[in-house]
């Protein structure tokens, strides 16, 4: 009777939903059930909505607190001491009498929103036991007051709360793997079981746009979410408000479907440009302003681009009176100043109160897996290819970074990188904007004195950049800068030991690097506090797999290949603009091939050993460009280099280093290279001087550039 009135109040106030409740008949009597621990509410959750002949294991130290006392008197308890090795034997044991026992792995409330380390002691009792294991995702009790994150998530009396019963494995692992090396990799399979379990119950079935309104519905219209240099802050209300009446005027100049340029910097009317086309059912295309004018108009043809939204006073700024002058010649251009004066006080308290509308009712409407946003690959190796990403794919990236990484709304992030890389949109703008976190946008990554007065100034808990941005950023920041930050990413190019190692010295922070392509929304893999190698990219996120083609000539490791939720729609070639190239690969559809050369490790950390194309064949042997260019960094790590291959009538082929340091002499660098262990395959046939070297925006060299001059200057 005590069972069925809990239920009932638990069901009345908080809306409880079970999904998966079949899964309990599946997973049979021997079985583990592990469930994330949000709140002081989760045990009663769970003993009112589980069968009744369930076992609680309990730490012996909760279990003597004065309030959790007269509980156990109407529960199946089975006191833990994780101290204690008995306690372990105890519950294995009891688990073999074929009971059912929950456990929460984490042993402790999470206090910050993600989940906190997972002991091994859970694997290994159900691996002892030879149970089964039943995931159980408790969502919403951590927006109660009976959660440990006051300060840190707007807490409320009654949010819905969701009890999300996946189906039931087994961790498998060969007999002959013994002792703490098998308990350890019991501790990593259970920890990953988890992180999946976070991941694959989000909720991805949502445009980007509903996702944000139910954020807003989360966090609260009126807490600040964005800001840029304006210095003018923005709320969930302000933001979603702009744009609903931007969103109004985009549509009149736009077909549904209809892809539309954005040529504009990182800040806040782009994103309100970005969601509001959105939210019609435009597809926005981000353009690169920094491409040239010519892969600009390959973009937008390639994307069967009409209108492009840009700004005069950007135009102005960024000098690109010229580019603007051919686009006008072939597209219709439409300036972000003249929509904000066409706005009408009817306008305006029509997406005020459109805005007010949308905070109640369902936001879901089936439309995920249409195309979100078109990207454009950077042109560094070739005319740049339209990337479509839809809303599911960039959900389903998001929704992968939380489920890895401890972000939570408590975060106030610095985003240095342009809306136009995968990179930026999604990590630096989506996640923050859908996860309740402060997002400083700054226009530009190069102005390497301001950006750390401005992580300093904002008290800025999360950085990422490139390694040539970060290194820019340590050489002029002040000690103190960054005296706030706690996560600093680094991707899009390889981390240099000495970068890693000045942010270590200076500010004591270890960088955390990730690895991501635009095709894949973008990130793969990443670092992070719990799981870090240095040298690697870390392990993959939840929901990607993997498979490794082999090379020839390259014996260790292979091509990567990754298929998952956050893997693109397909390809806009520049040969047949409009029509949408699924991906494949040699293992089949869905499958996208990164071109990166790859080693993956026993525990699943990924190495990058240069793209495929980037190898020079001299006299049979595969000499990795990378590793030439790395050579060079490590002799001259305060300049950029650049290692390319041209044809050799002797040898195939012969390497060729272009460097901006000026005092480059091919005989230091045959020195360097021997010290190094290194074979003279790897010594450049010559050196070539750029000052300055070329650059993208997302701070990668622009490696098409670098190869145009070389051939001007060498004739090849």
């Amino acid at each position: 009777m005590l069972r069925k009135f809990v239920r009932f109040i638990l069901a009345l106030f908080y809306r409880v939903k079970i999904h998966g409740a079949e899964n309990l008949e599946r997973a049979g009597d021997r079985v583990l059930i592990v469930a994330n621990h949000a709140s002081f509410l989760d045990p009663v959750l769970l003993w009112a909505f589980l069968p009744d002949d369930v076992t609680f294991a309990i730490n012996t130290h909760i279990a003597k607190s004065f309030w959790i006392k007269p509980g156990l008197r109407f529960a199946r308890v089975l006191p833990l001491d994780t101290g204690n090795p008995m306690s372990v034997k105890t519950l294995t044991h009891h688990l073999r009498e074929n009971r059912r026992v929950v456990l929460f792995p984490e042993g402790r409330i999470t206090m910050t929103g993600a989940l906190m380390k997972i002991y091994d002691g859970a694997g290994l009792i159900a691996d002892k036991a030879d149970a089964r294991v039943l995931p159980v995702r408790i969502d919403g009790a951590q927006y109660t007051p009976f959660s440990r994150l006051r300060g840190i998530l707007r807490l409320r009396w009654f949010p819905a709360i969701t009890l999300n019963i996946l189906p039931p494995i087994r961790l498998e692992l060969p007999s002959e793997l013994k002792g703490d090396e098998r308990r350890v990799k019991l501790g990593t399979m259970m920890e990953d079981l988890m992180t999946d379990m976070v991941f694959s119950t989000a909720d991805r079935n949502r445009t980007l746009f509903q996702a944000l309104l139910d954020a807003r519905k989360i966090h609260g219209g009126r807490w600040t979410i964005m800001e840029d240099m304006q210095r003018k802050p923005v709320s969930y209300n302000g933001l979603i408000t702009r744009i609903l009446a931007l969103g109004g005027k985009l549509a009149e100049l736009s077909t549904e479907g209809e892809a539309v340029g954005v040529l504009l910097p990182s800040i806040v009317p782009t994103v309100a440009v970005f969601f509001g086309l959105n939210s019609r059912r435009r597809i926005p295309a981000m353009l690169n302003y920094t491409a040239g004018v010519n892969n600009l108009l390959t973009a937008c043809v390639t994307a069967q681009v009409k209108t492009v939204i840009t700004s005069k006073r950007f135009i102005e700024m960024a000098k690109l009176e010229n580019e603007l002058a051919r686009l006008q010649s072939t597209l219709r251009v439409v300036f972000l100043e003249d929509l904000a004066e066409s706005l009408t006080v009817i306008d305006k308290i029509k997406a005020l109160l459109g805005s007010l509308k949308l905070q109640f009712g369902s936001t879901g409407n089936g439309e995920a897996e249409k195309p979100a946003v078109i990207l454009f690959t950077s042109g560094s190796e070739g005319l740049p290819k339209g990337v479509v990403l839809s809303h599911a794919n960039l959900l389903a990236n998001s929704h992968q970074l939380v489920a890895k990484l401890d972000l939570n709304a408590s975060d106030r992030l610095l985003n240095c990188l342009p809306l136009f890389h995968s990179f930026g949109l999604t990590v630096g703008t989506l996640t923050p904007l859908l996860s309740g976190m402060f997002t400083f946008l700054y226009p530009s990554p190069l102005h390497y004195r301001i950006i750390p007065e401005v992580a300093y100034d904002i008290n800025a808990t999360i950085l990422f950049g490139t390694n040539t941005f970060l290194g820019g950023y340590a050489k002029h920041a002040h000690p103190y800068d960054f005296y706030s930050v706690r996560f600093v990413f680094a991707g899009a190019e390889r981390l240099m030991p000495d970068t890693r190692k000045v942010w270590s010295d200076k500010f004591g922070i270890r960088l955390v690097e990730g690895y991501g392509v635009t095709e894949t929304s973008p990130v793969l893999s990443a670092n992070t506090p719990m799981h870090f190698r240095a040298g690697s990219v870390g392990r993959l996120l939840p929901g990607i797999r993997y498979q490794l083609e082999r090379v020839e000539g390259i014996p260790e490791g292979g091509k990567l290949h990754v298929a998952g939720p956050n893997i693109m729609l397909g390809y806009l070639l520049a040969g047949n603009p409009g029509k949408l190239v699924p991906p494949c690969s040699v293992f089949g559809e869905g499958w996208h091939d990164t071109g990166d050369l790859v080693t993956v490790d026993a525990e699943g950390y990924i190495f990058i050993r240069g793209r495929v194309k980037r190898f020079a064949k001299i006299g049979g042997e595969m000499v990795s460009l990378a590793a030439v260019e790395e050579i060079a960094a490590r002799l001259w790590p305060e300049n950029l280099h650049v290692a390319a291959s041209q044809p050799d009538v002797q040898k195939g082929e012969r390497i060729l280093l272009i460097t901006d340091y000026p005092g480059a002499e091919r005989s230091q660098l045959l020195e360097h290279v021997r010290r190094e262990g290194y074979s003279e395959m790897h010594l450049p046939r010559s050196i070539h001087l750029l000052d300055p070297m070329p650059l993208l925006a997302t701070g990668k060299i622009d490696l098409q550039a670098v190869l145009g001059w070389l051939k001007d200057v060498d004739g090849a």
